[in-house]
């Protein structure tokens, strides 16, 4: 190709190679210069072209993937895109929020996933992240210096693809014991955070033109995933009890669906639970149709109830159709970026190559240390320490977010998970109440983004979480929330509280 040929970098800007090669290459795709469809030149040979280490094409490449311009296949090479897809993945350039700041739809997604800078000021119903004072900072400084004591030099090298075997070893126990889940750990894949994890399940699995079933609404970064393999998305509504099975036996005919895409407790952003007849109903039409099920158990653990912990779909699934994928990321600390994912023995060996030309391994380090934070019993008590955190700032939220009740919203209470789920007023639009709250630096999720289509009703909804919120701020923070809808119904007065400043 001509255009990518004569591309020309800047040695001496201060912009890294890779990220103007990037830019170079998407705005010949977005301008219609390199067709939808067309295969991209080989790494080695777009390299030698422009006389660059391939390490750059590698990289402008992910990047390219990463926001919905390319996608690739394994073997053959990558390939424009045919639809774009709004990325859920930030760039080098750090985004910093401030006053009166007007968001895109991609802010809205990088916020939610705690991705942006905000102000000092601000209020974060959006983020699902927890606070920093929650992480466990002191226990894991412990493990990793006995680490870097007992292995040396070899916590730094190469691991099995699969992940280091002692961790999966302590993995297959602690499934066994927590979630009646029986897998060898020679089933288990390490992953880098569930992100990855879905990234390699779409790799190994998805081909360009592949129907995709998934919750209506969902995870964005999933949506964003599947579409960079150009597989086609259809989204199916999710009932108080789970996905309801009457479009979902409609849709699998219709489409023969590859993979289903689901959250089955506390699902993001609806907090809704399966039932434990959906699930099994769910497994057995995978059985029956012969596809996979993805099972991001995003947040299974996080129960508020005296009940016990939900059944996972995995530990119900007696056919090996779930492709389950568990992140630690989200109760202990997201920069640790460690999951792992069991796959069924059918797709293991595609799963495998699919993770091994990712990353080659993931850190062998954070494995070793976290290999020791669960065989020495220190995830379990910092799982009951988060658990009684979150069920206090749950129960404050609840108590705030009555009073939009009578406003006319609707609220479920899920008693477990980060997120509450929020149906407003008729009338008034989620899009409009996240701008009128934002200009008073609180910041919510509108529902609208988490849907696959965008129809009329889909901005009735906002996602709010108390995750990233301290019990003063939830007080405030909803009451601004309380207030902007007021407006938008235009009705007059407001529930007025004067606060100290925060600490």
């Amino acid at each position: 190709m001509r255009e990518i040929a004569s591309i020309q970098l800047d040695r001496s800007n201060s912009v890294p190679l890779y990220i103007q090669l990037f830019e170079h290459l998407k705005k010949l795709i977005v301008k219609g210069n390199i067709a939808k469809g067309s295969r991209l030149p080989a790494i080695r040979k777009l390299a030698e072209q422009l006389e660059v280490n391939t390490v750059t094409v590698v990289n402008a490449y992910k990047l390219l993937e990463q926001n919905g311009y390319v996608y690739s296949k394994t073997g053959s090479g990558v390939y424009v895109a045919p639809v774009r897809y709004i990325a859920v993945q930030p760039t080098d350039m750090e985004i910093q929020v401030k006053e009166d700041t007007f968001f895109e739809e991609e802010d809205i997604q990088l916020m939610s996933r705690g991705q942006i800078t905000l102000s000092e000021n601000s209020i974060n119903f959006a983020s699902a992240t927890p606070t920093p004072d929650l992480f466990p900072v002191e226990d894991f400084k412990k493990v990793l210096i006995e680490v870097l004591d007992r292995d040396k030099g070899q916590a730094f090298g190469y691991h099995e693809s699969n992940g280091y075997k002692s961790l999966r070893h302590s993995i297959s126990q602690f499934l066994n014991m927590n979630y009646s889940i029986k897998a060898h750990q020679d089933d288990i894949q390490i992953i880098s955070g569930a992100q990855q994890g879905i990234d390699v399940i779409a790799k190994a699995l998805i081909n360009h033109g592949d129907y995709v079933l998934v919750e209506n609404p969902t995870y964005t970064g999933a949506i964003a995933v599947f579409k960079s393999r150009g597989a086609k998305i259809v989204g199916v509504p999710i009932e108080h009890d789970g996905i309801n099975i009457s479009v979902l036996e409609k849709y699998i005919k219709l489409y023969r669906p590859k993979l289903i895409y689901t959250m089955p407790n506390y699902q993001n952003p609806t907090t809704f639970c399966y039932s434990r007849e959906k699930k099994q109903y769910l497994l057995d039409l995978a059985y029956r149709n012969n596809f996979f099920i993805i099972e991001d158990d995003f947040l299974t653990d996080l129960n508020f109830t005296e009940d016990s912990t939900p059944h996972t779909l995995k530990s119900l699934d007696k056919y090996d159709r779930v492709l389950y994928i568990k992140s630690f990321s989200k109760v202990l600390m997201p920069g640790l970026r460690i999951g792992f994912l069991i796959a069924p023995s059918e797709v293991f060996k595609d799963i495998l190559q699919a993770k091994h030309t990712t990353d080659i391994s993931s850190s062998g380090l954070i494995q070793r240390a976290f290999d020791l934070y669960l065989q020495k019993g220190i995830w379990g008590r910092h799982l009951d320490y988060m658990k009684e955190i979150y069920k206090d700032r749950y129960k404050k939220i609840l108590g705030e977010i009555a009073a939009l009740r009578d406003l006319g919203a609707s609220i479920y209470e899920p008693n477990g998970g980060l997120n509450l789920w929020l149906t407003l007023p008729e009338g008034v639009s989620g899009i409009q109440l996240y701008y009128g709250c934002a200009k008073r630096d609180v910041l919510i999720i509108p529902g609208k983004i988490f849907y696959t289509s965008n129809a009329a009703d889909t901005d009735r909804n906002i996602r709010i979480s108390f995750a990233a919120v301290y019990p003063e701020q939830i007080e405030k923070g909803i009451e601004i929330v309380y207030n902007c809808i007021n407006k938008l119904l235009n009705k007059t007065g407001e529930r007025t509280t004067y606060y100290s400043p925060l600490i």
